[in-house]
């Protein structure tokens, strides 16, 4: 488009294996050297892996969360859910979780019986996305979504992109976020390209999943992070032989960040009331079943 330039890359990140039990899980970001692409905090990528007939499924259990977002993608396999607001749902592949902890939930994140029973090919992404002070302790809610609700846009170079939340060629997603976040999904055949929006001042979250992707002369690697600088409105983006990325961008809220295990808050003092109201019940609003 007229007057549009490209953003140029600032640095990549490889994501590090940091399993938990016998779930293979990858995290770019927190890194060596990259805390944080402000809101967005932390992504686990588990899998992906074949799970056997008779497993014992994902390990998240009952545990709390204050004073952010967690939203998920189910890639492959199903994932059953429940909170302390009453939501419960199981999401099959190709569909999204999106979970606003705020002022506090307690979420059950489990293989759904079918899939403990039978098996089958298992792959999941969790983002956590921070909300700003005024929001931290805003009441909770949930949105899942399988994958006919999210809109596949055919773009131009033949890229297909799942937009998850914000707009993308005149058209918003079905997640309305409190914070203006575009979130997206964005599968790249062998040989097809997308020019993504990065709009001036927001931070984007540029992660490759699967296959491999170009950035000009860049090659980036599945398992990657890139950060780009802000000198430009939008990123092209090529695929010679394939690559899915999941891709977002938002405003950077440039708060202080405490983050004690689930909670993500501004200061000590509000991580140890979130400890405190946890250990008094206060975020159990309904039961969680396991």
């Amino acid at each position: 488009m007229r007057g549009m330039t490209d953003r140029s890359i600032k640095a990549t990140h490889a994501a590090y294996r940091d399993d938990i039990s016998d779930l293979i899980t990858r995290r770019p970001v927190p890194n060596r050297g990259l805390d944080q692409v402000d809101p967005f905090l932390f992504l686990n990528h588990h899998g992906p892996q074949l799970y056997k007939a008779g497993n014992n499924g994902l390990p998240f259990g009952p545990h709390p969360h204050r004073g952010f977002e967690t939203v998920t993608f189910i890639l492959e396999g199903s994932l059953a859910h429940m909170d302390t607001g009453g939501h419960e749902s199981v999401i099959h592949a190709g569909g999204v979780q999106w979970m606003t902890a705020g002022s506090g939930l307690v979420h059950a994140e489990l293989s759904p019986p079918e899939f403990k029973r039978a098996g089958g090919d298992m792959e999941i992404l969790q983002l956590w996305v921070n909300l700003p002070p005024e929001l931290k302790m805003t009441t909770p809610r949930y949105t899942g979504l399988q994958a006919p609700d999210i809109p596949a846009i055919a773009a131009d170079g033949g890229a297909t992109l799942h937009l998850v939340s914000g707009e993308f060629d005149g058209q918003t997603g079905p997640v309305d976020s409190l914070t203006g976040v575009m979130m997206s999904m964005v599968d790249l055949p062998a040989g097809t390209s997308v020019t993504l929006p990065a709009p001036k001042g927001r931070n984007v979250f540029f992660y490759v999943v699967r296959g491999a992707v170009d950035i000009g002369a860049v090659a980036l690697e599945k398992f990657e992070l890139t950060e780009f600088k802000d000198d430009g409105d939008r990123i092209k983006v090529s695929a010679p032989q394939g690559g899915f990325l999941l891709y977002g961008h938002a405003d950077p809220i440039g708060a202080p960040v405490v983050a004690r295990g689930p909670f993500v808050m501004n200061t000590e003092a509000e991580i140890r009331e979130a400890i405190q109201d946890y250990q008094a019940g206060k975020f159990n609003r309904e039961p969680v079943n396991t």
